[in-house]
């Protein structure tokens, strides 16, 4: 099932209002997230990007990767992919810091679900699709890095300043370096995640795929580790 823009934002935002009550700290990546995912559907909605229906299906369905994710830890843990385990035991932990909890969810949701999103999504077109047509994918792609980086100022006063105060010392003193790094950090992964995925697109063997999936989910799995 697809989710409409405002039932998507409705999720998210009944689930944080409820881990706000617990309280429970996994809000700290699901504030970031909504307020990635708003700014993504008004950059949409103001017809920013080539292909705004491609890019609106996306958005979508790598919404529903975190959601399935979470169903599947809520049920039973053990049955989470191993890269969310982590991220949510991360968050629900009261002895690491508010930027691991959200860095370790961002991890998981960059490096693992939008890995498998972007396969999901290219694999039926991406043989017939000419260089200029991959090109305007890819363009697509890079633009959200842009929604990224003006969304990272928000996301550092409403969501981690208020758990770590520190960060607010940061920024007056450092101006936007810290946002800086954050942003660098999260294109970064995006551009990493690219490459795994036209290398998965390209790939015809099954067996092969599969490994090298495998092999995504451990880097994300290891690069969760470095983070907690």
């Amino acid at each position: 099932m697809v989710l409409s823009h405002a039932s998507v934002v409705a999720r998210m935002q009944l689930l944080i209002d409820q881990w706000e009550a617990i309280p429970d700290q996994r809000r700290i990546f699901l504030s970031c997230y909504l307020m990635m995912t708003s700014n993504m559907l008004l950059a949409i909605e103001q017809r920013e990007f080539l292909d705004s229906a491609w890019v609106d299906n996306l958005l979508h369905r790598f919404a529903e990767y975190y959601f399935v994710a979470l169903e599947a830890y809520e049920q039973d843990p053990a049955a989470a992919p191993p890269v969310w385990q982590l991220a949510h035991n991360t968050a629900r932990d009261p002895d690491t810091q508010v930027l691991q909890k959200l860095l370790v969810g961002v991890n998981a949701h960059i490096n693992y679900d939008l890995v498998l999103t972007l396969v999901e999504l290219l694999e039926s077109e991406w043989a017939v699709l000419s260089e200029d047509q991959r090109a305007e994918r890819y363009a697509d792609y890079c633009h959200v890095n842009e929604v990224i980086g003006q969304t990272i100022d928000a996301v550092q006063d409403q969501v981690l300043e208020p758990g770590l105060p520190l960060l607010d010392i940061l920024d007056r003193f450092l101006g936007p370096i810290d946002e800086f790094l954050i942003s660098n950090l999260i294109n970064h992964w995006r551009e990493t995640v690219w490459s795994n995925v036209t290398l998965l697109l390209d790939t015809t063997e099954p067996a092969e795929q599969a490994r090298l999936i495998q092999r995504v989910e451990q880097e994300a799995l290891r690069l969760g580790r470095i983070i907690t």
